[in-house]
């Protein structure tokens, strides 16, 4: 005979309903606060994470610009953003950072020069024209020039590069313009031809196939539909690849030299702001003088080029992404 208790059960076994033992249910519910607690520790760990890196952002503005303000008590910041003269390190000093801005952006645009075509050709044949086979061959091998240690350009640009140039011209010197802003447009190309080839392959198949259906051919749907409807991710890729190229520090020390003067011959030894960050950083300047101050103030005009351009990546996808379902 059953007791009252064991008829009115649903399980018939005076457990829990559905039938399952008491002991099961516990170790389930067991399972899932542990899986809960396991969550929390994942979800502490990355906001941890996060809250170093928004810290560690934070610490380097906050040490540049304390720096910067004791340097700029010290040189009037007019003279500082329009002097077209830069000898900190002499005795007849002058603080025009102009210079050292020219040879950023001399190096910037020559590296253009290189990378955005080449990586953007590049890119297209990627995504429209390459087979898989030749895709899976040939986007580890670009992926390759990007972890080259920026040192080793430097050196092939002196070893190679310069004495090429010297070849086809003269009278170049040893360090020059051109050899650094080839070997940062080499450097930047694995970055303009991954991103942009990622932007590509995000265009729906459907606008290709709808444009080879109105009789369109490969090239003309490459270059007139998934070009264009990509145009945001690749004006992205472009502007991020600038900022590599102004940031750009060990290649153009070695190859483009420490001349800062106001030129736009690719031709001359010229210096850029990481390069002479670079000279002052090696030791020889007392710390806490006004020589030492000059690197954070060419560092805070660096962070806030570099920051502009990211800002200004950020505000094209956002304004020209084509959003597609």
């Amino acid at each position: 005979m059953q007791t009252e208790a064991e008829l009115t059960s649903p399980s018939g076994s005076g457990g829990p309903p559905g039938g399952a033992p008491r002991s099961a249910v516990t170790l389930d519910l067991r399972h899932r606060a542990s899986r809960r607690w396991g969550e929390r520790v994942i979800a502490l760990l990355l906001f941890g994470c996060g809250l170093i890196s928004v810290l560690t952002t934070v610490g380097i503005v906050v040490v540049l610009v304390t720096e910067s303000a004791g340097f700029f008590r010290e040189v009037p910041i007019a003279e500082f953003l329009t002097g077209t003269r830069w000898s900190p390190m002499y005795s007849e000093q002058h603080f025009g950072i102009l210079p050292l801005l020219n040879g950023t952006l001399l190096i910037a645009a020559g590296s253009m020069l290189i990378a955005l075509p080449v990586g953007l050709t590049s890119a297209i044949y990627l995504s429209e024209y390459a087979s898989p086979k030749v895709r899976a061959v040939i986007k580890p091998i670009l992926e390759v020039l990007a972890g080259i240690p920026t040192v080793v350009y430097g050196y092939f640009a002196l070893t190679f590069v310069t004495p090429f140039i010297r070849m086809v011209f003269p009278g170049t010197g040893i360090f020059n313009a051109a050899s650094g802003a080839i070997v940062v447009g080499i450097m930047i190309i694995p970055m303009v031809a991954s991103l942009s080839e990622d932007a590509l392959n995000a265009v729906p198949l459907s606008l290709r196939e709808a444009a080879y259906g109105l009789g369109a051919t490969k090239f003309e749907v490459s270059t007139r539909v998934v070009v264009p409807s990509a145009l945001s991710g690749i004006v992205a890729s472009f502007i991020l690849a600038i900022s590599r190229a102004i940031g750009e520090t060990m290649a153009v020390t070695l190859a483009a030299g420490a001349t800062p003067r106001m030129t736009l011959n690719f031709l001359e030894s010229i210096q850029t702001m990481t390069a002479y960050i670079v000279q002052v950083s090696l030791g020889e300047t007392p710390h806490g003088t006004l020589e030492y101050r000059t690197i954070f103030a060419v560092g805070l005009v660096l962070f806030i080029i570099t920051l502009a351009m990211n800002l200004l990546s950020q505000r094209i996808t956002r304004r020209f992404r084509e959003v597609y379902e």
